[in-house]
């Protein structure tokens, strides 16, 4: 494969087999029409990103029956009000002349702390029914992919940013360039770009394969950042970690020489020598751990199912969809998982066609073990669940 960033030769990671839409949440109606492609990973070791090899059109991934709202989570809301506070505090955006971009918006859940203060803004989000909840919560959105000439009509209508946010959305994004073309028009030139996702450090450190999905076309580290967006003229001056997602990155970037770089990029530097992220030794590794969890888990639930245990699933996430079809987990081992998300209820899980049931029959019910797929929200689920199902708790 061809490096998506700088048309090096890659090398493959680890190839998670076939794989269908992780959001797509199906009836049974429309089990023969289901999409499935290859999921395979790559590594550049010239620019050093991992990254996808494959990945569906963007439509079939987010549309206007995308089945994410980041809303739907209280530790989600708390965190991207913490974000918008920071922003605030940090960067002096509460005056009248500023104006705030946010790419991948979704429900407006980090905006409204604009908009409720009557700061300009604009929520670019290519969900559209994601993109309508936000826009009922008051928050200026439109429904389009971000690139160049959509920074182009912001600038006519509003004029250039002084902060550019994303959350969970860099990632997705195959074409990064026409990203980094669109930030660098629209962007002030003291303004600041900032946008987090997923850290490869903390996948590789705790074998989180399930970070690997269609949506998730890269799992940057900040030197991969610092390579993708210097050809656009912009530099990395502040990192920090972040406990979302089962460990992210935020990433702080400026115009070339605007702003001091602060020591928390020298750090981030020094942790990711020691974590070798820059060596195909540790993504061997990776592939090496990656099937020893497979063949663990699957052993585990195998074993407790002959044992006559009834076991269910706790959170029909993303994540989910990638460790049931590597796995090879139906509903033959999981009876069903429960979810607090309307969209997903009375569906079926991607692939593998697991029952999805709403959390008020898992209340009902008592299992022996709980399978949780939404790990990442553990502190939030365990607090909510004093013990659930009054069985064990398996980590998914």
């Amino acid at each position: 494969m061809t490096c998506r960033i700088c048309k090096s030769a890659t090398t493959e990671v680890v190839d998670l087999g076939k794989m269908p839409i992780a959001n797509g949440f199906l009836d049974e109606r429309q089990f023969k029409d289901e999409c499935f492609f290859d999921l395979k990973t790559a590594f550049c070791e010239k620019c050093k990103t991992f990254q996808l090899v494959q990945q569906p059109q963007p439509e079939m991934m987010f549309h206007d029956h995308y089945a994410f709202f980041s809303s739907t989570s209280q530790a989600m809301i708390e965190h991207f009000g913490q974000m918008a506070r920071s922003y605030l505090s940090d960067f002096n955006l509460n005056r009248p002349d500023t104006f705030v971009v946010e790419l991948g918006s979704n429900d407006g859940v980090m905006l409204r702390h604009f908009a409720n203060i009557g700061i300009k803004h604009l929520g670019i989000e290519p969900s559209a029914n994601v993109a309508e909840a936000a826009k009922k919560n008051g928050v200026n959105t439109i429904t389009k992919f971000f690139n160049k000439d959509v920074a182009l009509e912001a600038i006519k209508e509003y004029g250039k940013a002084d902060l550019i946010s994303a959350a969970n959305v860099m990632c997705h994004i195959p074409d990064l360039r026409s990203v980094g073309d669109g930030v660098e028009i629209l962007l002030k030139d003291d303004g600041i770009f900032v946008f987090e996702d997923p850290y490869l450090g903390d996948m590789i450190q705790k074998t989180s394969y399930d970070q690997i999905y269609d949506e998730h076309v890269y799992l940057f580290s900040l030197q991969s950042v610092s390579n993708i967006f210097a050809s656009h003229g912009l530099e990395v001056f502040r990192v920090a970690p972040q406990v979302t997602h089962g460990g992210s990155m935020r990433y702080y970037l400026c115009r070339k020489g605007k702003r001091p770089t602060e020591e928390s990029v020298n750090h981030q530097q020094q942790m990711e020598r020691r974590l070798k992220l820059d060596s195909m030794e540790t993504f061997v590794s990776f592939k090496n751990a990656c099937e020893q969890h497979k063949k663990d888990f699957l052993g585990l639930l195998t074993n407790l199912k002959n044992e006559g245990k009834r076991i269910v699933g706790y959170a029909a996430t993303s994540k989910s969809t990638t460790v049931l079809n590597y796995c090879g987990i139906g509903s033959k081992l999981i009876e069903y998982i429960c979810d607090t998300t309307p969209i997903k209820q009375n569906k079926f899980s991607p692939g593998m066609h697991i029952p999805i049931k709403p959390y008020d029959h898992f209340k009902k019910d008592n299992p022996d073990y709980v399978a949780l797929f939404g790990w990442n929200h553990a502190k939030e689920i365990l607090t909510k669940e004093s013990a659930a199902g009054g069985g064990g708790t398996i980590s998914g």
